[in-house]
Formats: structure tokens, sequence, C-alpha cells
């Protein structure tokens, strides 16, 4: 019983000196550099350092806050990314609560790669993002047609009313061809707009891979294709 204690005490003063530590991160951080947005801040495997997130990005710092260090840590034992973890774990969305029936689905070659994006019609970035989704090959594209501009959102519904709504979709984001129905029917345009809430999705375009990966942008084919590859998806 005492040497149970005797743990418990121990992991208490291990876990209250750890989080000590942290919060003199943060208390450094916001004093010595009030501008500079770092969130997430947590201990790491190397002792007197911290790993945080800053626009997307891992990056790692000490407890003075006085030294900023942006790029991938690995475990030597195993070649372990540990970086790459924390990037996942802190972009990540659950991909079998995604209700897929609610996006527009596109199957190339054997579709065995799966991805979702967020998507706005009148958005640039987005027709950017669709000339670099043709490039992949054996991949299933789910579109989640996402109306944040106020001159997409009646074009996004109307587009469901087509007998072909995957090509009423191209249509209007490649080439800016409205739907021709002016009838109205079922639609999941708002059930998307409270899922990107949901998944603190607020801008377009984004993409979520199958094991649930986020990223925001239009990314290049490549690095796409990188990142399946990266997670041997």
């Amino acid at each position: 019983m005492i040497k149970t204690t005797l743990v418990l005490a121990l992991f208490s003063l291990v876990s209250t000196f750890t989080m000590a530590n942290v919060e003199t991160v943060k208390k450094n951080l916001s004093q010595q550099h009030p501008k500079l947005k770092i969130e997430n801040i947590q201990p790491t495997e190397m002792q007197g350092i911290y790993s945080g997130s800053m626009q997307g990005q891992i990056v790692y710092l000490n407890q003075d806050a006085q030294h900023l260090i942006a790029g991938s840590m690995l475990r030597i034992q195993d070649q372990h990314n540990l970086s790459r973890d924390l990037l996942v774990q802190q972009n990540s969305i659950d991909w079998k609560k995604l209700p897929l029936q609610d996006a527009l689905k596109s199957v190339r070659g054997t579709g065995k790669r799966q991805i979702a994006i967020f998507s706005d019609p009148y958005c640039p970035y987005c027709k950017q993002l669709e000339v670099e989704l043709k490039k992949l090959k054996d991949v299933t594209i789910y579109t989640f047609i996402l109306p944040l501009k106020p001159q997409s959102i009646l074009p996004s519904k109307q587009l469901y009313c087509e007998n072909h709504p995957v090509q009423a979709w191209e249509d209007l984001i490649f080439n800016g061809i409205t739907p021709k129905s002016k009838k109205s029917c079922a639609n999941p345009v708002e059930r998307n707009i409270q899922l990107a809430q949901a998944l603190g999705i607020h801008g377009t375009p984004a993409i979520i891979f199958s094991n649930g990966f986020k990223v925001m942008g239009a990314y290049p084919a490549g690095q796409i294709e990188q990142i399946f590859k990266e997670f041997a998806l």
C-alpha cells in the first residue's frame, strides 16, 4: 500500500512539474513575443524542448522561448518521425463520421485511395485544386459543396436538381456554367455548412485524407501523392 502511494505521489509530482514547465513556456512566450501565436504547446521526448503548432506547422522551442526551430524531429532509435505524429494528431478528424452520402462521388481508376474535399464553386483556389485532382489516378474523391460566398449558394443547391450532379459540378467549377434547372429539390448544402463548422473548416478548399488527416489549400497533385505515400494510403 505504501509503495502504491509513493508511486502515485511521484506520478503526480512529475505531472505537476511538466505542466509547470509548459506554463513557463507559455508565460515567457506571451511576455517576450506577444504577437507570435503558437498553440498546442507540450513537452517532447527531448528534454527541455517543447512542441507547438504555428500556422499549421509543427515548431519547437525551449523553455525560455528565445529560440524556435521549424522542421522534423526524428527518434534516432527507430527513425520514427515524431513531428509527423503531432501534425496528424493536431489536424485530424474521424473519417468514419463523415456523411459521405452527402458528397458528390467521383471514382478514378481503381478508386482504392480516398479523399474528401470541401469546395466553393466560385473559389479560385478550389478551381485550382480541381485541376490538380484531375491528375490523380486510382482515387475516389468525395466533394462536399460548401458555398461560403453568397453568390455560390443558389447554384450549389440547383446542381442537385440536374440529372448528373457530378457533371453539373464540373461545369460550374471549371467553366462557370450554372445549372439549367430552376426547380427546387432536396440537397445537402445546409448540412454541409453545419458539418464544416463542426470540423473547424472555415475556408476552402479543404482536403481530408482517409486516415483523417486534414490540410487546407490548393495542394498540387505531387504533394497529395506524397501524403498518400507518407501515410501508406
